[in-house]
């Protein structure tokens, strides 16, 4: 397993990480999701991120008893915050009373005293960026918190919180998590000149554009698949979309691997990037992102494959 630096911070994250998003604590049995868990571990993977959002809290819980027999500190373990947990007005958002009291709850439910990263999941216009800047830094000196980041925030959204962090002396957001893959590439322009000019590394979350980028759509939707129950994505699946797909399906074949090692190593390309978040519903999924940490790229492939992009 490759491990790269977190930006500019001293914290190295395995190039291929697992995401809880969905699947742990809800279509996915606990008995599976803590073997997926622990083969990643097993294989190297370092860094588990989860949410609270994830499955209500469920997510964490289901992290927070895999983890156990392991050693925590080599374990690099995030979670999130931001979306509702409830009807109460106040348990959303990124207020210090939010900020405060979320930390504690998914700290118990992972079983844990710390966070290696603790992300607000959005931007929240309705409170004041400096108090959730402040109310982060507090959470790195209390030591439950050891870095802290942004997730899904636009370019001036990072330069703000970054230029309140150094005008009070706070510290600084290390990370910032958005969507990339192939089929999505709108962090190139601003969202990571941004952050590497302020030394934030880039933990990416669907990296295979929710599993089309695995190429199963290349033949039509499968009935047992995501597409199948999902409008939203069965409007991504056009013509020219799978298209692409397929040409890079044979790039891969063409290399000797699949279309999501494929994917995950064009991920990988970038030196911005820290870490690319993978899903998996069973051990098998595991073993096969991690051979996409090992797969280079050259220079002739990557063109290839943006000529594919570009059309």
């Amino acid at each position: 397993m490759e491990y790269r630096r977190l930006g500019q911070a001293g914290l190295k994250v395995s190039a291929v990480s697992l995401g809880a998003w969905i699947t742990f604590g809800g279509t996915v049995e606990d008995e599976t999701a803590e073997q997926i868990i622990r083969s990643a571990i097993d294989s190297g993977i370092n860094f588990i991120d989860t949410a609270d959002a994830y499955a209500r809290g469920e997510a964490e819980k289901v992290v927070g008893k895999a983890i156990q027999p392991y050693d925590r500190t080599k374990l690099v373990i995030s979670s999130k915050l931001y979306w509702p947990q409830s009807e109460d007005p106040n348990d959303r958002g990124l207020s210090r009373k939010h900020i405060m009291e979320s930390i504690d709850k998914s700290l118990k439910r992972l079983g844990t005293d710390y966070l290696d990263i603790y992300f607000c999941h959005r931007y929240d216009a309705d409170t004041p960026l400096e108090e959730t800047v402040r109310a982060m830094d507090d959470l790195v000196h209390q030591g439950k918190v050891l870095y802290w980041g942004t997730s899904v925030w636009s370019a001036a959204q990072i330069e703000d919180a970054v230029g309140i962090a150094r005008q009070y002396n706070l510290y600084l957001p290390q990370v910032e998590q958005p969507r990339y893959n192939m089929l999505d590439r709108h962090i190139e322009d601003e969202i990571m000149p941004t952050a590497a000019r302020h030394g934030m590394g880039i933990t990416v979350w669907s990296p295979l554009a929710q599993g089309i980028l695995t190429g199963k759509y290349n033949d039509g939707i499968p009935e047992d698949s995501r597409a199948a129950e999902n409008e939203g994505m069965q409007n991504q699946l056009t013509d020219d979309t799978i298209a692409k797909v397929r040409q890079l399906t044979e790039i891969a074949g063409d290399h000797g691997l699949s279309m999501s090692q494929l994917a995950l190593a064009w991920n990988l390309r970038r030196p911005e990037i820290s870490s690319v978040i993978t899903g998996a519903t069973k051990t098998s999924h595991v073993q096969a992102n991690i051979k996409a940490a090992e797969a280079k790229l050259d220079a002739d492939a990557i063109a290839k494959i943006d000529e594919i992009l570009e059309k």
